[in-house]
């Protein structure tokens, strides 16, 4: 499609982005009336949303538009699985300005579209709006299935810690692509495109997972959310984690420990739970700590690896950040 979508109108590119979004089976009523219609056969329906800006969260002379929609969409999706629901649709929010190529939001939608069939939603609808930065916002909606949500509360002294999904890939990435390069191609795409193990959520919460959360921010940062929710202490055993050996020539090229990836790099969009000692984890599903008991009388929960504190950055935080 040539022009901008400031060429196309308000109307016209509603009419061409949504021709190519997939409704899923959950979408009763989707784009063109003033709301959609979701069913929700649980009673409850799971809700999260995200906002990924030009410049902060994506850089065009990185990642392809394609890129960006599926990024936006499982960064959502993943938290919806990381409740232990499935995915059923999203609503989504663009900012463009009027110059803006047609063939990039298109491009963006497409992304979107193919995240949603890997996850197994849905596109509910949205709104698409002027303005100075290209602004992705989603709201991804899920299902329970009749039970109860895994939230990050539910930790106990004795349960073993697990993680499914990549760690410290993105985060590779990432360093590869500061420093001017394109490749390792599997690292540098795993910062472009993560690939959130959606089915696993749903499986842990089936299997009597205690809490969960999905690795946005990095494994330590998140994981201290779950410890102070749940009024826990949680080591990290380091020899646990699976360092793949071309992450480690990144890090020998460019003077960082992998570790360090592993432990603070966010955007993996991994799976960390805690499960109690006599579940049978999955394959797929590897133990990296324990949960143990605050220290003391203090209920405010921490994490540490090899039982010593981490004192390299833990990991995101939006008001702290370069």
């Amino acid at each position: 499609m040539q022009g901008s979508v400031g060429e196309l109108g308000e109307f016209g590119l509603i009419r061409a982005l949504t021709s190519r979004l997939p409704h899923g089976s959950a979408v009763e009523l989707g784009p063109g009336d003033d709301a959609a219609v979701v069913s929700a056969p649980d009673g409850r329906v799971v809700a999260t949303t995200d906002v990924l800006i030009e410049g902060r969260h994506f850089r065009r002379d990185w990642s392809t538009a394609y890129d960006v929609g599926r990024k936006a969409a499982a960064q959502n999706l993943a938290d919806v699985a990381a409740m232990g629901a499935v995915p059923t649709a999203l609503l989504l929010g663009l900012v463009a300005p009027a110059e803006l190529p047609a063939t990039w939001a298109l491009e963006l939608m497409d992304g979107i579209r193919d995240e949603c069939q890997v996850a197994g939603a849905g596109v509910a609808g949205g709104d698409v709006v002027r303005g100075e930065a290209i602004t992705v916002s989603i709201t991804a909606l899920g299902d329970l299935e009749g039970r109860p949500p895994v939230t990050r509360t539910g930790a106990k002294p004795g349960d073993r810690v697990a993680v499914t999904g990549w760690l410290g890939w993105s985060a590779a990435g990432f360093t590869v692509l500061s420093r001017g390069f394109r490749s390792p191609r599997a690292f540098v795409e795993a910062h472009r495109r993560p690939e959130p193990p959606y089915h696993a959520g749903p499986a842990a919460s089936k299997l009597g997972a205690t809490s969960m959360i999905d690795i946005s921010d990095g494994l330590v940062a998140d994981l201290s959310h779950v410890a102070v929710a749940s009024g826990v202490h949680i080591d990290l055993r380091s020899e646990l984690f699976d360092i793949p050996a071309q992450m480690k020539d990144i890090g020998q090229a460019v003077g960082v420990d992998p570790l360090v990836w592993v432990l603070s790099g966010g955007e993996d969009h991994a799976l960390v739970a805690t499960f109690p000692q006599d579940v049978q984890l999955p394959a797929r599903w590897r133990v990296i700590g324990e949960v143990t008991r605050p220290a003391g009388l203090s209920r405010q929960g921490g994490v540490t690896v090899d039982g010593a504190a981490w004192t390299d950055t833990a990991g995101w935080d939006h008001f702290n950040a370069p």
